[in-house]
């Protein structure tokens, strides 16, 4: 890379950075892995800089890598063995343990991840995708391979199925 595109690139990295680890985190990546997958997208980006810049729709050319490196992890022996021996050490079969901190903030970050994690792999990425990440409908489509429309469908199952999640209720005072 010539120097006028490192700065470029390296602009790009300033500005993508948080949104990236932020969506990581509610695919299911717990931070420090969500800073691992978008140091992973970024590395790929930068060897293939040319192809994403010529892509026609840049946000979602990256986000469908986040995505693919997040998947990758998931496949993985290693995650496997790491998730399977974190679990019986602490003896809580996959349930995240909590800090005890009973600020509003925390109170509903923890809601929001627990009632994504009810969803379906596919509606929690479209939902990702669309909602934190801010990728408008045509962009989502594009970055998981998938029409406009079912990316409008799964939205709205996953809506309904949020709008009566019981982690949710909790917080909004809504009805049981």
């Amino acid at each position: 890379m010539d120097t006028e595109t490192e700065t470029r690139f390296a602009e790009y990295v300033d500005h993508t950075w948080p949104t990236l680890v932020r969506a990581a985190i509610f695919l299911g990546a717990a931070p420090t892995e969500a800073e691992d997958l978008a140091q992973t997208t970024l590395v790929r980006c930068y060897t293939a800089w040319e192809r994403v810049q010529g892509a026609d729709n840049t946000e979602a050319y990256v986000y469908r890598m986040l995505l693919n490196a997040f998947r990758d992890s998931r496949r993985s022996r290693w995650w496997r063995d790491r998730r399977e021996t974190a679990d019986a050490r602490d003896g809580l079969d996959g349930v995240e343990p909590t800090t005890g901190d009973t600020t509003d903030a925390v109170a509903l970050a923890d809601a929001v991840h627990r009632a994504l994690d009810t969803l379906t792999k596919p509606n929690r990425e479209v939902v990702v995708l669309r909602y934190f990440v801010q990728l408008t409908e045509a962009q989502t489509a594009a970055t998981l391979g998938i029409a406009k429309g079912t990316v409008k469908s799964r939205l709205s199952r996953a809506l309904a199925e949020l709008a009566c999640n019981d982690h949710l209720l909790d917080i909004t005072g809504g009805p049981r």
